[in-house]
């Protein structure tokens, strides 16, 4: 592999199109980039349920431009409700809309992530090359360049390999110690899909408590659609081998399970086979000491998923994104230097964030038995009462990801104070 120009723009690979790759791709690209982005999914994969910006996340989108777009696909989520079998709220916590403070269970942000990723697909479909329905399934590198082979047969040389390729990262497992495992597990499972709306979904999300460490919560996007959630406490080899099995044994695990849970279960269950997707995960965090080897380095759920109980998911790959794109735009001749930086500003950020994630709080907030749902139910009233959750996020003086601050633009901004190129969708 010949040695190339360090005045020439890098050949940057990125496996993986959602909100971390594609965030990625729009940074690089105003750096004067050529970058490419590989999903092994034959279409952009613009499905599942609801997330949320917190935080440092919520200031990435804003200085890519995107804030306005972001609020234009709001869902209307008010706060979280916790029900009883009969669908009446004993206690109900409001979103934080005051602009100031942190965010509650319910953020002032929440949208479907298929609009998240369309917003940025417009945003770097342009400037970037998008290849679907292919993936990375092996690389070599040397000093100079990496060697990326392709599903289809092909192969490509590049400068730099992302690995952008979510919490099962293939990228992540070729770069780790033979043996080494990165999950950091909580014991805890999750399923969701969608069923049609009725007339008692309302703009409160339910969450719906049931012996056993079982939750069922139920939450509404758009007038005809509501997402279904079925999460568990269980550790046992079955429960984590499951959602890597066929759709259908997903499905018939997940309805025994909870078959007897009451409320609007059988809706539910009945519901999972004519859903557009149905999505099963083993709620866990991505913790490793390295990010990067060489010239290939990871991003997104691939180098630091913090689960969807941090509340900064999301966030978090946007927040990676801006300081990946920020030091390989600072230093796109010294590699090396750029990889280590990365690391460096950006650690404090996601052990934040990953702390966040409190075992011994996921369990009380999941109880196993009907008089500590009902006790949890109570003082959870009183708050409420007391507007304690209210105040508290109101006063916060940060957010979920802490103290530390988003570093400066990985891209020169244009005279209106917005990254050159960016188009509001």
């Amino acid at each position: 592999m010949a040695k190339r120009s360090r005045t020439q723009p890098l050949r940057i690979l990125v496996a993986g199109g959602g909100v971390a790759g594609q965030a990625l791709a729009f940074w690089l690209t105003r750096g004067g980039h050529q970058v490419t982005v590989v999903e092994r999914f034959p279409a952009l994969r613009a499905t599942g349920a609801q997330v949320d910006l917190r935080g440092q996340g919520i200031e990435a989108v804003k200085r890519m431009g995107l804030l306005d777009a972001v609020r234009s696909k709001l869902v209307d989520e008010a706060g979280v409700a916790f029900i009883d079998a009969n669908g009446k709220a004993k206690a109900t916590i409001m979103a934080n809309t005051s602009g100031k403070g942190r965010q509650t269970l319910t953020s002032e942000y929440e949208i479907m992530r298929g609009d998240l990723v369309r917003i940025l697909n417009y945003a770097t479909e342009k400037d970037t090359d998008y290849v679907f329905g292919k993936s990375v399934d092996n690389f070599e590198q040397d000093e100079h360049e990496v060697t990326a082979y392709f599903s289809d047969g092909s192969s490509g040389e590049f400068d730099l390999l992302v690995g952008a390729d979510g919490q099962g990262s293939r990228i992540r497992r070729s770069i780790l110690a033979e043996g080494s495992d990165p999950y950091w597990r909580v014991g805890i499972h999750m399923a969701y899909w969608f069923v049609p709306r009725i007339a008692s979904d309302g703009n409160i999300r339910d969450t719906y408590m049931v012996p056993g460490g079982r939750q069922i919560m139920r939450r509404s996007h758009n007038p005809t659609e509501t997402q279904a959630y079925f999460v568990m406490r269980e550790e046992s080899e079955e429960a984590s081998a499951i959602h890597d099995a066929p759709i259908e044994r997903q499905q018939a695990f997940w309805a025994d399970r909870f078959r007897d849970a009451g409320w609007q279960v059988d809706r539910f269950i009945d519901g999972m086979g004519t859903s557009p997707f149905f999505y099963s995960q083993e709620i866990v965090q991505v913790r490793t000491d390295t990010w990067s080897q060489g010239r290939v380095v990871l991003a997104g759920d691939a180098a630091h998923c913090a689960s969807p109980y941090s509340g900064m998911g999301i966030s978090g790959g946007l927040v990676g994104a801006h300081v990946l794109a920020g030091e390989i735009n600072r230093h796109a001749d010294d590699l090396p230097t750029a990889l280590a930086n990365y690391d460096r500003v950006l650690r404090p950020f996601v052990n934040e964030i990953q702390d966040q994630v409190n075992p011994r709080l996921l369990r009380l907030v999941m109880p196993t038995t009907q008089l500590a749902i009902d006790a949890f139910q109570a003082a959870t009233a009183l708050a409420g009462f007391l507007h304690v959750p209210d105040i508290a996020a109101r006063f916060a003086k940060e957010d979920r990801g802490g103290s530390w601050q988003l570093p400066d633009n990985p891209a020169p901004l244009d005279a209106a104070g917005q990254p050159a190129g960016t188009e509001i969708p």
